[in-house]
């Protein structure tokens, strides 16, 4: 009978598993996937059990190898954590450095150069083992997504004291973090956690790339480092010409670090043959559960996925409309947007009892002591964060009341974040985080109404009672099972084909517009038209709270001042004693 083994790989930046099925000699891979960071020393031990649920349950072995877990301790609590979340398996737990070392070598001698978000290096001959690197974030993990984005930072605000030069990676990393000054990249940096740091690893490869010599020095030294230490282990056991496998995220996305190490390496230990692992560190993981003598073979099998569905979505279409488009003159271009802009109206035409539907429950629930949660992949991520975070100025209302969540976390805003909206676990991860309740809604975005961030959001957020929707711009997709409200903006194909940024996302952000101002209007935070309940936060909304109370206390702007100073320009308080003093509109 064939056992069902699944793999497990965690560290700073993301936990991966791979379930596979022991065939003969082979592993055949059933399913894989990633959640959220898994360090075994920086994660709690109830957030690393909500993320192994988050895992197929029923598999006969388990490997659990996590970034931390480094004594007979850690592992024996590890094992124990696991047998809670699979009673029934066989469980070995160990380091990431462990499932490294498996993915790439097997039993076989050699060297692993593992560059995540920390780093080390591990060797093998025969039965000795000898390590390198890999004490932390704070001491060590040179080499690292950490170290390397670290010494970028600190770059920056070397350079300006030393010739008050304004470099141009500092306007790369401002942009990349959506920051406006070296003081706020200090104050951001301050609060940051090892994952925020080490998530600019990306920006730092692109700028090498881009030939900023500064930053490709940066680069050259911490694969200095990595080459050093692999130098240092070859020599403890005595390998003269030793096979260097690198695995890893900065290896495996960025060539530039895999050409910089090379080169370091040539220096060091100049007989050594380096290469990327043909396998990955979850897949090593599984190979270890299996108890196997040998490397087994891996077969690929195809995963079920969302592929084909979702290549029939209407915002996939080609719009006949615009199979020229590239050829139009910028008038033309602008008349063709304009025109296709008909289809959004239509869109959210067609949907007003629903969309009235929704503004319904959304009150009843926040009236009830319930919030609102918009939760969304890329742009539809993006407008329901941004539509949450406008509630607060505008309406006074506490910023727990309505928020965003967005596949792929703050990052995601400002730029991709790969992978992000692939993982049903992720979603239902961070409506439980929330703390999602029955007294909550949830409002799923997706413009194709498949990302399967969401749909796991929306399943966990009905599992905890909480009433759900759903808003899609695709009719043609599958129902959703449990979800109370189904919202469908049928803006068609885009102009640009699959680009859900244009229609759909312009129709998303009328539709959260709708849904939210309709709330707070029903929640009494408007009089007539007016924001009485807005927060003043500058000169602009200060002249604004001024006209408005004038405009209803049917006063001069001395007064209606002299009214918000007695109120600590609280607006709603100025207008205590005064009637509507405005026009009914009909």
């Amino acid at each position: 009978m064939s056992e069902r083994i699944l793999g497990v790989e965690g560290g700073g930046t993301k936990t991966a598993w791979v379930l596979v099925e022991q065939e003969g000699d082979s592993l055949r891979v059933l399913d894989q996937g990633k959640l959220p960071p898994s360090n075994f020393r920086l994660v709690s031990a109830e957030r690393l059990r909500a993320i192994f649920e988050q895992m197929p349950a029923d598999a006969n072995r388990v490997g659990m190898f996590l970034a931390g877990c480094g004594t007979e301790e850690d592992r024996g609590v590890l094992t124990k954590l696991c047998g809670q979340v699979w009673p029934n398996a066989k469980i070995i737990a160990g380091s990431d450095r462990d499932s490294g070392l498996a993915a790439a070598l097997g039993r076989g001698d050699g060297i692993a150069v593992n560059a995540g978000t920390g780093a080390s290096v591990t060797g093998r001959r025969g039965d000795r083992i000898e390590k390198a690197g890999g004490w932390g974030h704070i001491l060590g993990d040179a080499g690292g997504g950490y170290f390397l984005s670290l010494q970028a930072l600190r770059f920056i605000l070397r350079e300006y004291d030393l010739h008050r030069g304004e470099a141009q990676f500092t306007a790369t990393i401002l942009r990349a973090l959506s920051l406006n000054s070296r003081d706020e990249l200090v104050r951001w940096a301050q609060t940051a956690d090892k994952m925020d740091v080490a998530g600019l690893a990306p920006v730092v490869f692109e700028c090498a790339m881009n030939g900023d010599e500064s930053v490709m020095k940066i680069v050259d030294e911490a694969a200095g480092v990595l080459s050093e230490y692999t130098a240092a282990v070859a020599t403890r056991l005595g390998l003269l010409a030793p096979k260097v496998i690198l695995l890893g995220g900065l290896f495996q996305r960025d060539g530039v670090y895999v050409h910089a190490f090379r080169r370091k390496l040539k220096k060091n230990l100049s007989d050594a043959r380096v290469s990327m692992s043909e396998h990955s560190p979850e897949l090593g993981a599984a190979w270890l559960a299996s108890q196997r003598d040998e490397h087994a073979a891996v077969t690929f099998a195809p995963r079920e996925t969302e592929t084909a569905n979702l290549a029939r979505a209407s915002t996939e279409q080609r719009n006949p409309r615009s199979g020229n488009l590239d050829k139009l003159s910028a008038r033309e271009l602008v008349e063709l947007f304009v025109e296709e802009e008909s289809f959004v109206q239509e869109a959210i035409r067609k949907e007003t009892a629903s969309l009235a539907r929704a503004i319904e429950m959304v009150t009843k629930s926040i009236r009830n002591g319930g919030r609102l949660f918009y939760v969304g992949a890329g742009t539809s991520g993006r407008l329901g964060v941004l539509d949450a975070s406008e509630i607060p100025p505008t309406f006074s209302a506490s910023p727990d009341k309505v928020q965003g969540i967005i596949a792929g976390g703050i990052t995601a805003l400002s730029r991709s974040v790969e992978g992000a909206e692939d993982e049903r676990g992720s979603g239902a991860l961070a409506i439980e985080e929330r703390g999602v309740g029955n007294a909550d809604i949830v409002c799923g975005i997706t413009a194709s109404g498949r990302a399967p961030f969401v749909l796991g959001a929306l399943a966990e957020a009905k599992k905890r009672g909480a009433q759900s929707i759903l808003l899609t711009c695709n009719p043609e997709r599958s129902r959703v099972e449990g979800c109370d409200l189904e919202i469908d903006l049928a803006t068609g194909p885009e102009l640009l084909t699959g680009s859900t940024r244009l229609k759909a996302g312009t129709a998303t952000k009328i539709a959260l517009n709708i849904i939210s101002t309709g709330a707070m209007v029903a929640l009494g935070k408007v009089r007539g038209n007016l924001m009485i309940e807005l927060t003043i936060s500058n000169t602009k909304l200060r002249d604004r709270a001024i006209r408005l109370v004038g405009e209803i206390a049917k006063c001069d702007a001395s007064e209606a001042a002299q009214r918000l100073e007695l109120h600590g320009w609280n607006v709603r308080a100025a207008l205590q004693d005064v009637g509507d003093g405005l026009p009914s509109g009909r």
